[in-house]
């Protein structure tokens, strides 16, 4: 009898134990189908294409300036340092964007401080009279944010604050000027 007492108590137990898992699978699965869909309401942040962009803000004398969430125009950074050969080749053109198309896209020029010396940087924007606000990521940490690991680095960012693209290098004039087309659709 007391066998057959022992088996019941287990196969009850086992009975309870699986309805538990039960309980807790439907649970998590409920959960998963939630975040799913806050992750397509809100994509989440990073510094990949697709993704919301990393937000910061810099402080350069009396202006402000900030990057993360929506806004009214689309923004692209623009990581530099004034020892940077295509750096120094793209800055004409990108002066040239920035007027062209001020009425969709504000440029920011980043100098990443913690690879350059502030005063090249400063004659850098004297030398090619730099037409869009310039700051200075003195500790790099903006350019970590991003992920930076060449000169120029361009990060495309839509309205919604989410990246478009993030481009390693120098393009072309025409190749640089498409992708700013597509990014405002101007």
């Amino acid at each position: 009898m007391k066998a057959v007492h022992k088996r019941n108590l287990t196969v009850l137990a086992l009975i309870v134990f699986l309805a538990v898992l039960a309980i807790e699978h439907r649970s998590k699965a409920e959960t998963k189908a939630v975040a799913v869909l806050q992750q397509q309401a809100e994509p989440e942040t990073g510094a990949s294409a697709g993704l919301r962009a990393p937000s910061f803000i810099l402080q350069e004398g009396d202006k402000r300036y900030e990057v993360g969430g929506a806004r009214e125009k689309a923004v692209m950074l623009n990581f530099w340092a004034s020892w940077c050969d295509p750096c120094q080749q793209e800055a004409p053109e990108l002066n040239r964007l920035a007027m062209k198309y001020s009425d969709v896209l504000d440029i920011y020029g980043i100098n990443v401080t913690s690879q350059d010396y502030k005063p090249n940087a400063e004659r850098f924007v004297k030398k090619y009279m730099l037409a869009f606000p310039v700051m200075y990521d003195l500790k790099g940490q903006i350019f970590d944010k991003y992920n930076g690991a060449v000169f120029p680095t361009n990060v495309l960012i839509d309205k919604n604050g989410v990246i478009s693209e993030i481009i390693l290098g120098v393009l072309t004039a025409e190749e640089l000027e498409q992708k700013i087309i597509a990014l405002t659709g101007s």
